[in-house]
């Protein structure tokens, strides 16, 4: 119970701290690059579905498929993780996966995949959504300078980490990050009080 009231107030400390609005990832065909933003509404990364194969149903999901991400962002990152959502013809969420990747340098493409997926339908449109895009600390950009690759960049998004007993989970703001806790998933977002 003491580790939980500690885990409570971390978050309770965390949400006083003022973030910037995300832009929402739009739908896209399977055949088209999604792309997600960071916490400044910039592009951040750009995903491409390999996978062709995707009939899924309630009794027989596809519960993995393979995608490239690429940094369409100005920064390297560190560190990055998001969620791939698919849609059918009538635009009803059936299906969503987690993917990660590690150490993307701006322009490069990795690939990936979700392992954690259950596709229950032949979807038509996907998008993704960036929940953690951790940087290096040199490339994080200072409120009020401009980056020099492009004019009217926003600045880079604010990084956290979360360490419960010594475990660190990174987590950026108004991006959901998602723990286990006993026997249930919780989804956790930090956002600014109003």
């Amino acid at each position: 119970m003491r580790k939980s009231k500690l885990f409570l107030l971390t978050l309770f400390l965390l949400v006083a701290i003022p973030a910037t609005a995300q832009q929402s990832e739009s739908r896209v065909a399977l055949n088209q690059p999604a792309t997600a933003a960071d916490t400044g509404g910039s592009p951040a990364i750009e995903a491409t579905l390999m996978t062709q194969v995707l009939n899924g149903a309630d009794d027989s999901p596809v519960t993995n498929i393979k995608l490239v991400v690429k940094n369409v962002g100005g920064v390297f990152y560190t560190y990055i993780t998001g969620w791939a959502t698919f849609y059918d013809s009538a635009g009803v969420r059936c299906g969503e996966g987690l993917f990660k990747v590690d150490a993307l340098a701006v322009s490069e493409s990795a690939a990936t995949d979700a392992p954690g997926l259950r596709l229950r339908c032949s979807p038509s449109t996907w998008r993704i959504v960036a929940t953690n895009l951790l940087t290096r600390a040199g490339d994080t950009a200072k409120p009020g300078e401009s980056s020099s690759s492009s004019e009217g960049e926003r600045p880079a998004p604010k990084n956290f980490v979360i360490s419960i007993d010594g475990e660190e989970h990174p987590i950026q703001l108004n991006n959901p990050i998602v723990l286990q806790m006993g026997t249930r998933e919780r989804r956790i977002v930090l956002r600014s009080a109003p």
